[in-house]
C-alpha cells in the first residue's frame, strides 16, 4: 500500500487530520504507534477505503482506493465493532464474506474456519448481541479474515482483550504475517511492537518514524530493561520530536 501525498479533514474549514502524507507500507506485520488523537484511525480508514482523500492517492498493486477491487482486496477490523443483534456469530462473518464477493456457500464454510482460527467455535450460533467486549473484537477479527485480502488493517484489535485473548491475537498474527501484509494500529506502545516486523511512529499527523523494530528498539537507551524497550524507545523519539519542534538540535 501506498499513501502519496494526502491530505485529509473531516470539514473543510477544520484543519486537516493528515497534512500532504506520503507513506509506504512495508511488507510483514508493521505495528503503527501513536497517542490517542494523532490521526492513526483516519489513517487506516483512508487505506481501507471508507474514507476518501481531499488531495493525494491511495493504491495498492496499482489499484486506487476508490475502487471497488481495491475495497475486496483489504480487509478492516475498526476500533469499534458494532453487532447486528438479528445474526449469530457465524452469520455474521459469513455476511462479511458475502459482501466482499463471495458465494453464499463459500462464506459460510470459510466463515467456521475464521470462528475457529480466533477461538469462537464455541460462541457461532451466538446473537452476537450477546457477545462480550472481548468477544465482539475476535467476531471483528474473524469477519477481517473470512476472505482472501493481501491487506489487513486493525484499529487498536487488543483493546478489550485478557492475557489470554492477546495470547491467541498474536499467534494469529503470527500464522498470517508471511501471508497478507498486516498494519496494526495502537495507543499502547508496548502492544506487539517486539513481534513486528517494522514500527511506524505518527504524531500529530505526521510518521515521524518508520524502520524495523530493531531500529526502532534502537532507540531505547542502553540501560532499559529488556521488558521496557518499546516504552522507552517510543519516549525518546517523541521527546527528540519535540525538542526539534523547539528548534533544538
Amino acid at each position: 500500500m501506498i499513501i502519496d501525498h494526502v491530505t485529509y479533514a473531516y470539514r473543510r474549514w477544520t484543519r486537516p487530520v493528515l497534512a500532504d502524507l506520503s507513506y509506504e507500507l512495508p511488507d510483514g506485520l508493521t505495528v503503527l504507534l501513536g497517542p490517542n488523537g494523532s490521526g492513526k484511525s483516519t489513517l487506516l480508514k483512508l487505506a481501507s477505503g471508507v474514507l476518501r482523500p481531499n488531495r493525494g492517492t491511495v493504491t495498492l498493486g496499482g489499484l486506487a482506493s476508490t475502487r471497488r477491487s481495491y475495497r475486496e482486496d483489504v480487509s478492516w477490523l475498526p476500533q469499534h465493532v458494532q453487532p447486528i443483534p438479528q445474526l449469530t456469530a457465524h452469520e455474521y462473518v459469513a455476511y462479511v464474506g458475502w459482501l466482499k464477493g463471495m458465494s453464499t456457500a463459500l462464506a459460510q464454510d470459510r466463515a467456521s474456519t475464521a470462528l475457529d482460527r480466533v477461538d469462537l467455535t464455541g460462541q457461532a450460533k451466538i446473537k452476537t448481541n450477546q457477545l462480550s467486549g472481548g468477544q465482539l473484537r475476535r467476531l471483528g477479527l474473524a469477519a477481517a479474515l473470512v476472505h482472501d485480502s493481501h491487506l489487513l488493517l486493525l484499529d487498536e484489535p487488543t483493546a478489550g482483550l485478557d492475557p489470554q485473548q492477546r495470547r491467541t491475537f498474536r499467534d494469529v498474527l503470527a500464522s498470517l504475517s508471511n501471508d497478507v501484509n498486516i498494519l496494526m494500529s495502537t495507543h499502547d506502545v508496548a502492544d506487539l511492537a517486539e513481534e513486528a516486523d517494522h514500527v511506524s511512529v505518527l504524531i500529530g499527523g505526521e510518521i515521524t518514524f518508520t524502520g524495523t523494530t530493531r531500529d526502532f528498539l534502537a532507540h531505547a537507551p542502553a540501560e532499559t530493561p529488556e521488558g521496557r524497550r518499546a516504552e522507552a524507545a517510543y519516549t525518546a523519539l517523541v521527546s527528540d520530536l519535540g525538542l526539534r519542534a523547539l528548534g533544538v538540535q
